[in-house]
Parts: structure tokens; C-alpha cells; sequence
């Protein structure tokens, strides 16, 4: 681990002196949060979908704490970074959690079609933008009451001047892989960004006007899809990756720069940035070693042992019988020595990694080096 530090305090100094690039205000009061598992930090436990037990949540918060990972992820990183608290999620009700410096409507399992019969989660995208209009039109309601709700809620400007954030997409891709072809998955991207733009445009009309938006990640490279779809070596890339899934996963990020493009040129009043975590961690993941890990596809949580320590009839920390026996997906003796989490989230040391690197402003466009000052406050 002190090796990693040490990488990713050198990385942080390095995107100090980048070159000017063009301005992004990045002085946010609040954020809004959209998106899946990568995101989440606890709306489907909260709507008692789905249970995380020990170990997740182990490196930093000690106990489960919503998060698919070991630890934080990398919207708590870039929080850090804004010095703004961790985000609640919209349906956690219990301990009084303060909205006041934004909302995570971010839910694993997520899509951004609208859910079916057949989803692992009811809030596809276009749920959670409604979430953040119900979020919204309460907020107001409350504030207009004249009581001390502002302690605990976004004052009224915030919903204007805050930071909108995605990460939304994986799960259509990824999900689609258990029964359709690769050239009908190609064929859906349109389809699905159309409805990506559609939530987009209803946050705009809604006031938003600084939007952030993550690209999905090589897919292939998940332990999960390895698992499933790698068992011929010739599927597999030079990386140990599932060359079908990135290719899918390229040509999405494609489309949705594209859209991304359109967007700043037809909201010239917002600012449109497009962050390539794709290329983020791909890099990751073919030099995993010299950023000081160990295993960049098998899991550290997982059962099955190497080379992928992934079964897909049982989850991390779960106990269950398998053919008779009783066992257990154990956690590894160091997490931060691995990418993969559970074998479809990644660690707390990877989401620390991808998140350094966003913040050097070179993975964005338009880049924003100009405001790396603030990365001074970071608290890794």
C-alpha cells in the first residue's frame, strides 16, 4: 500500500503542473449523482433489494456501508476533492442524513432503459431523474416553509449552480451479453443514449447546467465476464480481457462523446464535461504492476481460488452450500494488492487510482488543468 501511495501522491503532483487548458468551474456548493454499482453509495441496500455483508466496506469505514467495494469509491474521492462530505444516498431515511451538499440517486444494478420485469433493479435512469424532480420539488416545498430545513437541504441556488455527475451504462452492455448477439448490442447504443439524453435534458430544463459525465469502463476486463464469457482463449484479448465486451464498451464511449459534443454545442450556457474512465482504467489494467498491484482481473473477494476467485452462485461474504459443502467468499489477505473487488467492482486502491487520474484534468474534455489547485486538498 505505501507503494501506491507514494505513485499516486507523484501523480498528484505531476497534474499540478499541466499546462493551462480551458477554464471548467469546478467550485460546486452541491452534487447530484447519477448511476449504477460505481456510484452507489447505499440506495439499494436502502430499498432492501439487495444486503452487503462484511467484508465489503472493510478498509475504510470498517463495516459495510452501502458501497460495492472494500472501501471508498471514486465519487467519494472526487467529493474529497471538491471538500465536500460523501454523498447520502436519496433512500437512506435513517440517521438523518443532510442532503444539504447534494443527493446520490445512483442505485446498483441500474440501467439506463427503463427496468423490466427481469431487471436486478426498478431504478433505471430515468427513475432517478424523476427521484431528483420529487428531491427538488420537496426541497423547495420544505424551504418555502420558512422553518430550519436549509441546515439539512439545498438552499434554492444550489440546484443551478451545482455539479450534475453520471455514470450510467455498463449494466445495458453488460446485461445484454446474456442474450443477444454482439452486432444487436451495437445496434442499441443509439436507443440508449437517445434515452440518456432524454433524463439529461429534463435536469437541464430543470436548471442544471454543469454536467459531468463518466464514460463505462472495459468491461471485458471484469472478472464476472471473464468468468462467463472467456472460457476461449481466443475471445480474450492480450490483457486477459473479453475482447467482444470492449468492443461494445468503445463503441458506446464513441457515441456517447459524440452526444457529449452535441450537447456543448446545444447548451452553450452549461458546461458538458466528458471524462474517458475507460482509458483510465484500461491503462490500469495493462500495467497494473507498475502502479503497484498484484492481480489486475482475479477477485479479491470471491470464491474459486485462482486464477479468477469468482463463482457467480455466490457473492462476496456470502456463505452457502455448493455441491453439498458449505463455503464461504473469503476477502484476500491485502486488497490493496488487486484491482478487481468482487469481481465486478474494483478496490478502494483502484477507485483511489482512476480517481488520481481524472483528476490531472488530461482524461476530461474539454480538459480542466487550469483548476488543479484545488487537488492540494486532497484526502487520500
Amino acid at each position: 500500500m505505501a507503494t501506491k501511495t507514494r505513485i499516486l501522491q507523484i501523480l498528484t503532483l505531476i497534474s499540478i503542473s499541466l499546462p493551462l487548458a480551458k477554464s471548467i468551474h469546478f467550485d460546486h456548493p452541491a452534487v447530484f449523482n447519477f448511476g449504477d454499482s460505481n456510484s452507489d453509495t447505499g440506495n439499494l441496500v436502502s430499498a432492501g433489494i439487495e444486503t452487503l455483508v462484511s467484508p465489503n466496506g472493510q478498509i475504510y469505514f470498517k463495516n459495510p456501508s452501502g458501497r460495492y467495494s472494500d472501501g471508498r469509491l471514486i465519487v467519494d474521492f472526487l467529493m474529497n476533492a471538491m471538500e465536500l462530505p460523501f454523498l447520502n444516498a436519496y433512500l437512506d431515511s435513517v440517521g438523518l442524513p443532510s442532503f444539504k451538499k447534494g443527493c446520490n440517486f445512483a442505485a446498483a444494478g441500474s440501467t439506463i432503459l427503463p427496468a423490466t420485469a427481469t431487471s436486478i433493479c426498478p431504478f433505471s435512469f430515468g427513475i432517478q431523474v424523476n427521484q431528483f424532480l420529487r428531491f427538488k420539488a420537496r426541497v423547495l416545498e420544505l424551504l418555502a416553509k420558512g422553518k430550519n430545513f436549509s441546515k439539512y437541504l439545498p438552499t434554492e441556488d444550489f440546484f443551478s449552480k451545482g455539479l450534475y455527475m453520471f455514470d450510467i451504462g455498463q449494466n445495458d452492455l453488460a446485461g445484454a451479453f446474456y442474450s443477444k448477439t454482439l452486432d444487436q448490442i451495437l445496434a442499441s447504443i443509439p436507443t440508449i443514449l437517445l434515452e440518456f439524453e432524454t433524463g439529461l435534458k429534463k435536469l437541464y430544463d430543470q436548471g442544471g447546467r454543469n454536467f459531468w459525465i463518466h464514460n463505462t469502463g472495459p468491461l471485458g476486463c471484469l472478472t464476472q465476464n471473464v468468468a462467463k464469457f472467456g472460457t476461449d482463449p481466443s475471445r480474450l484479448d492480450e490483457r486477459g480481457c473479453v475482447s467482444s465486451h470492449n468492443e461494445a464498451a468503445k463503441l458506446f464511449n464513441l457515441q456517447l462523446h459524440a452526444l457529449t459534443k452535441k450537447l456543448q454545442g446545444q447548451y452553450a450556457d452549461a458546461n458538458v464535461v466528458y471524462v474517458d474512465i475507460f482509458l483510465i482504467k484500461y491503462e490500469l489494467i495493462s500495467n497494473y504492476s507498475r502502479y503497484g498491484f498484484e492481480q489486475s482481473i482475479m477477485a479479491c473477494c470471491g470464491y474459486g481460488g485462482p486464477p479468477l476467485n469468482y463463482d457467480s452462485q455466490i457473492t462476496c461474504g456470502q456463505t452457502k452450500t455448493l455441491n453439498g459443502t458449505s463455503v464461504t467468499a473469503k476477502g484476500c489477505r491485502d486488497s490493496t494488492d488487486y484491482v478487481s473487488w468482487d469481481g465486478i467492482h474494483y478496490t478502494e486502491a483502484a477507485n483511489q487510482f482512476v480517481s488520481s487520474k481524472i483528476l490531472t484534468g488530461k482524461y476530461s474534455d474539454p480538459p480542466f488543468s487550469d483548476k488543479m489547485p484545488f487537488l492540494l486538498k486532497l484526502k487520500f
